[in-house]
């Protein structure tokens, strides 16, 4: 009888649950089981590894293979075991030194000729061995990814013979170096390419400086996603901690992670038909959606009319608790949701309600209700600047010289901003409290006033109350002013075009 016990890890929303792989040897009819709720993939993995012992010129026991997946209760999913299951059975049948095990990790999905190909989620699993002092066996395709991780001490691999021969010390693998990604400039096109529109610009930093949501409701062809597109050329690059958040996120996704662009806000621009699973989240085994992508990000809604409303409502949580919990019958996963939204509609169906040059002639007034009445209030409530962005006339568009200030200068006033807030109360405007409000954000006697009576005269809750004042300090702290004016407090009150209407 013999027994080997190898660790590995899988990702678990963005951390990484341990698994031990135990390996059983025994006399009988010769067998391959695998326990401990595989899925199809997992199962799959006995025809790999058959496969890639048999081609590697190793012998394949006939024995009663028996491979435990611990904890049981935890499903496994990918073709991540397969390196760690090899190497289980070479060890119980002492072809591989069983000395090193104990304080080493192995993922990896094996060819069948004994290549180890690329697996999703190696960031939160490196996380996971660096915070436990253990040494990880990785593909060599997922090794910058996993060099993100300071202090983890990993072997890249490109095949299953490389692995045997550094646990045999027959040839030792490499230690991988640490990579260092030189700083990617933003290729984000420039804010002074928007002709006019200084109103929307002005509303744009403010959100920048601030972190705060914001609506834009204008005709077709105002500039809206243009204004929209140059808003992470306007942010600050992330910081270490954000940016392995965010990519962490990214590392378990189904799509290609970038480890070069790891310090980049992450931009995402869902289409209208995305559902409301594609936004935040979901599946049998649940996946990171759009807004958990745009983590220390953006999230641009564009024609946010054309979003079912349902979809839209599902937001209201993530907005305010900058997370999401998705729960199955299998699990319930939690993923951050710290994003910035911004998004864009038309005023009516037709597009060209309160247009001064061209009339909205075919839209009643029971369309555009309707039409309007597909973003529910509690979600207006919660976006802190409404814009309108009228058309540009004409002469401005035949205009060669760039318009207002470029993305750089409002970018290094954006750092400035932020540093003012961070210095201030450790979190950026957006983010403060009941508690934050109170000290930090209180207008002089004439602005509270003023905000007072437009929580008459408009109607406001107590939630466009707090955005308000939020927005005044960060007005406030654009003009580097301790006191919240009357000033500051007017202009705020002017970013919220619907409650007025």
């Amino acid at each position: 009888m013999s027994l080997a016990i190898i660790h590995t890890r899988i990702p678990i929303g963005v951390h990484a649950q341990p698994i031990t792989v135990e390996v059983h040897l025994s006399n009988g009819l010769p067998a391959f089981n695998i326990v401990g709720l595989p899925e199809k993939a997992v199962q799959e993995s006995k025809e790999r590894v058959r496969s890639a012992l048999t081609n590697c010129q190793f012998e394949f026991p006939a024995k009663r293979i028996t491979v435990s997946l611990a904890p049981a209760d935890v499903p496994k999913e990918g073709g991540g075991f397969d390196l760690p299951i090899a190497v289980g059975i070479l060890a119980a049948a002492k072809q591989v030194s069983e000395k090193y095990l104990a304080d080493i990790e192995l993922i990896g999905e094996l060819a069948l000729s004994g290549g180890i190909r690329s697996v999703k989620g190696i960031l939160p699993i490196a996380i996971g061995c660096a915070k436990d002092n253990k040494q990880l066996f990785l593909p060599a395709a997922n090794q910058a990814e996993a060099t993100l991780v300071n202090d983890l001490v990993c072997y890249p691999s490109e095949h299953l013979l490389a692995v045997t021969a550094h646990l045999n010390d027959v040839e030792k693998i490499a230690r991988s170096e640490a990579c260092v990604f030189p700083d990617i400039p933003a290729s984000h096109p420039d804010l002074a390419d928007i002709k006019g529109q200084p109103h929307a610009k002005r509303a744009l930093t403010i959100a920048a400086a601030g972190n705060h949501s914001m609506l834009m409701s204008g005709p077709p062809g105002s500039g809206k996603s243009m204004l929209a597109k140059r808003l992470p050329g306007l942010l600050p690059p992330l910081t270490e901690q954000q940016a392995l958040e965010t990519a962490a996120i990214h590392s378990i996704s189904t799509q290609d992670f970038k480890p070069e662009y790891w310090k980049l806000p992450p931009f995402r621009h869902p289409h209208h038909s995305a559902s409301a699973a594609a936004l935040v989240g979901g599946g049998s085994i649940p996946r990171p959606g759009e807004i958990s992508l745009a983590h220390n990000g953006v999230l641009f809604l564009d024609e946010l009319t054309e979003f079912d409303r349902h979809t839209l409502d599902v937001l209201r949580e993530p907005l305010e608790n900058g997370s999401i919990s998705i729960s199955r019958v299998a699990r319930k996963t939690e993923y951050p949701a710290r994003f910035q939204l911004i998004a864009a509609m038309n005023p009516c169906p037709c597009g060209y309600l309160g247009d001064s040059k061209r009339a909205c002639g075919t839209c009643t007034a029971e369309q555009i209700q309707r039409y309007q009445g597909k973003i529910s209030g509690p979600i207006l409530d919660r976006i802190d600047l409404h814009i309108e962005v009228p058309a540009i006339p004409a002469e401005l568009l035949i205009c060669d010289k760039k318009s207002g200030a470029t993305s750089k200068s409002v970018r290094e006033l954006v750092i400035k901003t932020r540093g003012i807030q961070l210095q201030r109360s450790g979190k950026l405007n957006h983010a403060m409290d009941n508690n934050d409000l109170e000290t930090w954000c209180r207008p002089e006697p004439k602005g509270m006033q003023l905000l007072l009576r437009a929580i008459d005269q408009l109607g406001l809750s107590a939630r466009a109350y707090h955005r308000i004042l939020k927005v005044s300090r960060t007005i406030a702290d654009l003009d580097n002013s301790e006191p919240v004016t009357m000033n500051h407090v007017a202009e705020a009150i002017s970013y919220r075009k619907l409650d007025k209407q």
